[in-house]
C-alpha cells in the first residue's frame, strides 16, 4: 500500500517524527510530504485556513496514493483533496474523534493553541459527535511550550487532569499532529484513554483500503 501523510505546516521536522509513528503503526514504509507555504505551527484559524490551501496544492503530488492523510488537528484541506483525489482521504482529527468516542464515549480535546478552540468544536459537531466535551488548553505560547519537550508533557498532563475533573470524560485526545510524540510520552499515565491521533488515522486509512469502493464511504 502506498501511503503518503501530509502535513499542512511547513517544519520538515515535524513531518518526520509524525511519520516515524506512522511508519511504526503501519509497519511499512509512508511517503511524507510538507506543506511548502503557510506556518511553521498553525495556532489560529487563518492559519488552518492558509493550512487547507498548502494541503490541497499538494495534490498533484498526491495522484497514484493509495490513501492520504491529512496530519494537523482540524484536518485543513481534507475536503478539497477528497473531491480531487480517487484515494481514500482521512484527517488526524477525524480519526482522532472517531476513536475517543467509540462506544458511545464523552471526549475532551486537549491542545495547545486556544485560537483553534472553535474550529475543533466545529469538526466535533460535523462529524457528529454528541460527546464532545470541549477542549481544554496549556498556558502560555504554544510555540514556547512546544519549543521544550519536557515543559510540553507535563502542561498536557496538567490539561488532561483539567478536562477530566468531574467532567464525566472517558477519553482524551490530544490535539495536534506536531504533538504526536508527546501524546505517546502520555500513555499510561491517566485513568481514561489517550488518543493519539497519528496512529489513530493510520489505522482508519488502513480500514478504508481495505473497504471496496462505494459513494457512501468518504475518499
Amino acid at each position: 500500500m502506498r501511503l503518503t501523510l501530509v502535513n499542512p505546516n511547513t517544519s520538515p521536522k515535524t513531518t518526520a517524527a509524525m511519520l516515524a509513528l506512522a511508519e511504526a503503526e503501519a509497519g511499512f514504509a509512508l511517503t511524507g510530504l510538507t506543506a511548502t507555504f503557510g506556518q511553521p505551527l498553525i495556532t489560529d484559524e487563518s492559519g488552518l485556513e492558509e493550512a487547507g490551501r498548502a494541503v490541497l496544492a499538494l495534490a498533484p503530488d498526491l495522484r497514484g496514493a493509495d490513501g492520504v492523510i491529512v496530519a494537523a488537528f482540524g484536518d485543513p484541506g481534507l475536503a478539497a483533496l477528497r473531491a480531487v483525489l480517487d484515494c481514500p482521504v482521512t484527517g488526524i482529527a477525524e480519526a482522532g474523534m472517531a476513536e475517543a468516542a467509540a462506544g458511545g464515549r464523552r471526549f475532551a480535546v486537549v491542545t495547545t493553541t486556544p485560537e483553534l478552540t472553535g474550529a475543533i468544536a466545529r469538526r466535533a459537531e460535523a462529524e457528529g459527535h454528541a460527546g464532545f466535551a470541549g477542549t481544554w488548553v496549556t498556558p502560555g505560547d504554544p510555540a514556547a511550550t512546544m519549543a521544550r519537550p519536557e515543559a510540553l508533557r507535563e502542561s498536557l498532563h496538567d490539561a488532561c487532569l483539567r478536562a477530566l475533573d468531574g467532567t464525566g470524560v472517558e477519553a482524551i485526545v490530544i490535539g495536534g499532529g506536531p504533538l504526536a510524540v508527546a501524546a505517546r510520552a502520555l500513555r499510561g499515565l491517566l485513568p481514561v484513554p489517550i488518543i493519539e491521533p497519528v496512529p489513530a488515522a493510520v489505522r482508519l486509512a488502513l480500514r478504508r483500503h481495505a473497504l471496496p469502493p462505494s459513494p457512501a464511504r468518504p475518499t
